[in-house]
């Protein structure tokens, strides 16, 4: 598994800075001392790598299976559940694998009409969330509490796929969502003011670490199926027929919608 990453995360980023003329070893050995990135900086790169990841897999495996009859489901874990991981799950799984990460960056999912209560925004999130609502732009602050920098960035309805299963879910708080609308927020949470370009490359790297190990469970999951169809795993989509892209071709994907961003960041430190 970590091999993938190594594979198709981190040395991605490395590969594309070489390609543009890349960053000379002396150079690189001090980039890993010197501060590189202020940790806004690195939580919004790390947030847009997530919106990419997790729209692609939103609409492309959720929405675009379905319409081949794959299953989603919360309880997709269950033994006698044959389905794969909700938008949302999909996410979780990706905090609880970069929560048993050594890299301290942290990840969550929050609204103020959760269908898990303990989703609930309270105290000064709950106030900044109002305000993402009304604009949709980040917003960063110093969670005293946790003595951690964090930051809040708008989570949207942008697939049916989302809006029909919040719509009609038992414990929905809310049944009248509609595309476009701020759903939530993802929140994001690191330790240090600033980081350097190896610390900012290990966040990133986690992130992509994380949606690796998920994305595995759930090919994993299907493996085990008994009386559901399992799609043919390789290089095709659900758009194509009863298939599922490999961890390495979804991840080539995702690389390949916001690898450019990133890597603007990443040379700029140079």
């Amino acid at each position: 598994m970590k091999t993938i990453i190594k594979l198709f995360s981190a040395s991605a980023f490395v590969l594309a800075l070489n390609s543009c003329g890349g960053v000379p070893e002396e150079k690189t050995a001090d980039a890993g001392e010197e501060k590189a990135f202020a940790v806004a900086e690195v939580l919004e790169m790390v947030a847009k790598e997530n919106d990419v990841t997790r729209t692609l897999y939103t609409k492309a495996i959720v929405g675009g299976g379905k319409k081949q009859g794959m299953k989603f489901d919360e309880d997709w874990r269950k033994d006698d559940v044959e389905a794969g991981p909700l938008p949302a799950l999909f996410l979780r799984g990706i905090a609880t694998s970069i929560r048993k990460s050594p890299v301290p960056l942290g990840l969550y999912l929050g609204s103020d009409f959760p269908v898990n209560a303990a989703n609930k925004f309270e105290g000064k999130q709950a106030e900044l969330f109002t305000q993402i609502k009304k604009d949709q732009k980040p917003q960063f602050f110093y969670d005293e509490g946790q003595k951690l920098h964090t930051a809040m960035f708008a989570d949207l309805a942008s697939a049916g796929a989302c809006v029909s299963c919040h719509n009609k879910h038992p414990q929905t708080s809310k049944s009248d969502w509609v595309l476009g609308d701020v759903m939530g927020a993802t929140t994001w949470q690191y330790p240090k003011d600033s980081l350097t370009y190896k610390e900012t490359v290990a966040v990133l790297n986690s992130y992509s670490q994380g949606t690796v190990d998920i994305y595995m469970e759930y090919l994993d999951e299907i493996k085990a199926f008994e009386e559901s169809e399992k799609p043919e795993i390789g290089d095709k989509w659900p758009a194509e027929g009863n298939y599922l892209p490999t961890p390495e071709v979804f991840l080539d994907s995702v690389r390949k919608l916001s690898s450019y961003e990133t890597m603007k960041h990443l040379v700029a430190a140079k």
